[in-house]
């Protein structure tokens, strides 16, 4: 009997509570030593839509070109520097001119359309797929970093990790962009912290 093939494992980390956040992560240990360009290639851009976008299984989705994917990780640039002037006293004014409007005028673009199928399953569908998930990124981040939401926004704790992500926790007291990677590492850190055998002096 052949072997069912294993799970491909998810090429891109998500679950940070908005999509924005989520594409934030493309450059991933950011600000850090070993930080690494995700969409280093047209065919990455359109696998992180693929993964992360709205569109169902099985959508093809064409290459974009050098000059969209240069957008993508410019966008993925302003959103960042919106996010950042959001949260500094400054508020979302703070945010550079070049950066704010290259994000209004990508969220001004025609986002990915719902539908509904004779199955009753939601579809997603757009005549530009990469440029509307762009648009829908563009849109969250200026509504994220003028709403309350905004408050509940965190950088993980990890000491090897730059992921921001939105607590959605009741106490909102969550330091970790995940407890199964930095979560558990912290943790173990501070078991091993705690057992050391101590050193003569």
């Amino acid at each position: 009997m052949p072997e069912t093939p294993a799970p491909t494992a998810p090429r891109f980390r998500s679950g940070a509570g908005r999509i924005c956040l989520d594409f934030m992560r493309t450059l991933r240990l950011r600000g850090l030593d070993g930080a690494t360009e995700e969409l280093d290639s047209a065919d990455a851009l359109v696998a992180w839509v693929v993964q992360l976008g709205p569109y169902p299984d099985g959508v093809a989705i064409s290459a974009p070109t050098s000059a969209v994917l240069r957008e993508a990780r410019a966008v993925r640039e302003a959103v960042h520097a919106l996010l950042t002037a959001a949260r500094s006293p400054a508020g979302p004014v703070g945010c550079p001119p070049g950066e704010r409007e290259l994000l209004n005028r990508t969220a001004a673009a025609a986002p990915p359309v719902p539908g509904l199928a004779a199955d009753g399953a939601m579809t997603w569908t757009a005549g530009d797929p990469v440029g509307a998930v762009l648009a829908d990124i563009a849109r969250d981040a200026l509504l994220l970093a003028t709403s309350p939401a905004l408050d509940r926004l965190r950088a993980c704790s990890g000491p090897h990790c730059a992921a921001w992500f939105l607590d959605t926790s009741r106490p909102g007291n969550r330091r970790w962009c995940s407890m199964d990677t930095c979560g558990n590492q912290s943790k173990k850190q501070t078991w091993r912290t705690k057992h050391a055998p101590a050193t003569g002096s």
